[in-house]
């Protein structure tokens, strides 16, 4: 795609990923863009790159408005390589040019490049760069989601750079979320959101709290969000800003997701009578078998549950390894405000239930006890027993959406 101008002067200049379907372990069936943004002042600036397949592209782009050694000055948001890998190319095409980012970044930037000739600024929040008609300032925002971390707001035009906040990681020809919901539903860009903060930013819910407050605090004004992946915000920014902060804060649908794998069907035939009893608490329900399924989507269906069911057979003892990959993953992004239990089956000995509830105990998540095993296949009393177990869960469930909800709102009226 060409370059496109989405303030006066301002142009995204960026690439478009049709192609990728794994982005660092995280599956991205709609490929994802790298936006990058050339400002043409009085002093060219140019505010990120893109990932170092593309630099041609994105070159191309920018030659299209203006000769590249026009550029003076260059911002970089965040050293991650699809954001800062064609820097290098850049860099010997204008060694001149003043290089702006934080001390974070500066640190990270010397492992990755030789930066000895470079002339690199370290900014902080609050610095300032004036290129002519318009200021670049600066948000230090570290771990959201690297150490190195900023944002660059451009207050002439109320444009907020935002880097990989706010962003998804989708490819279309649409620019805008305007565009994007002329084609495709509303639903689908706040799935794709869901999708990209559940996999990426799940474990920062205070941090993205305490920054959006920051930048309330600093007044700053804002009607459009430029993120470095996926849709502008033109339209509503207070939609994702908002969507963000729910978030934040752990809300989520009253609904249940049984996530599980299997070897020989039994836990498969486990799922079908949790699951009535689930809809028969009228609940929502949605069921993942992880090894048909991506990591990334069972994680973000995990995200969007108040409560989760996980079934796993036990192999030697533990749980079964697709299952144990799961808890790791989902460990490390740190989930709160989420109610879990967990059902299995064994053969001549138990033990994956009984692991996946210590698992869950090390997250601090919300525990619904007992667990269910059952003894190879299930009988028709086991399957009465499933019933019970999914029926009860689901209730308990939305005894702590409701009383999350109020808590929810009693801090809402005292802020």
């Amino acid at each position: 795609m060409k370059a496109i101008e989405i303030k006066p002067n301002i142009f995204w200049v960026g690439a478009l990923d049709w192609g990728v379907r794994d982005f660092h372990g995280y599956v991205t069936p709609n490929g994802t863009t790298y936006n990058n943004y050339l400002i043409v002042d009085e002093e060219v600036t140019l505010v990120d790159t893109v990932k170092d397949d593309f630099s041609k592209t994105m070159l191309d782009n920018i030659r299209n408005i203006i000769d590249p050694n026009r550029i003076e000055h260059i911002v970089i948001n965040h050293i991650e390589p699809d954001h800062a890998g064609s820097l290098n190319t850049l860099m010997e095409l204008i060694p001149q040019a003043n290089l702006y980012l934080s001390e974070k970044g500066k640190r990270g930037l010397e492992r990755h490049f030789d930066t000895s000739r470079w002339k690199i600024e370290v900014v902080k929040t609050g610095t300032t760069v004036k290129t002519g008609q318009k200021t670049l300032m600066f948000i230090e925002t570290p771990m959201l989601h690297w150490p190195d971390s900023m944002m660059t707001y451009i207050p002439e035009d109320k444009l907020l750079i935002s880097q990989d906040a706010f962003g998804q990681h989708y490819a279309t020809t649409s620019r805008f979320d305007d565009e994007f919901t002329t084609q495709f539903s509303i639903y689908e860009l706040e799935d794709a959101v869901k999708d990209y903060y559940a996999n990426i930013l799940m474990p920062f819910g205070k941090l993205i709290k305490s920054k959006i407050a920051e930048i309330n605090k600093l007044g700053l004004e804002i009607d459009m969000i430029a993120p470095d992946h996926g849709i502008i915000w033109r339209k509503d920014p207070g939609k994702v800003l908002n969507l963000y902060l729910d978030m934040a804060d752990g809300k989520t649908d009253e609904r249940v997701v049984i996530i599980y794998d299997t070897m020989w069907k039994s836990t498969t035939r486990m799922t079908q009578p949790i699951l009535l009893g689930v809809r028969d608490a009228d609940m929502d329900a949605k069921v993942i078998k992880l090894r048909a399924t991506p990591m990334s989507v069972a994680i973000k269906e995990f995200w969007k549950s108040r409560g989760c069911l996980l079934g796993t057979p036990t192999l030697n003892n533990i749980m079964f390894p697709s299952v144990a990959e799961f808890l790791t993953h989902l460990r490390g992004l740190r989930p709160k405000h989420r109610m879990v239990g967990a059902f299995g089956s064994f053969g001549w000995g138990g033990g994956a239930v009984r692991e996946a509830y210590q698992e869950f105990k090390r997250m601090k998540l919300e525990i619904y006890e007992p667990g269910l095993e059952v003894m190879y296949r299930p009988s028709l009393e086991d399957e009465e027993r499933l019933y019970q177990f999914g029926r009860e869960f689901a209730m308990q469930v939305r005894a702590y959406h409701r009383k999350f909800q109020e808590a929810s709102s009693t801090t809402a009226r005292k802020a």
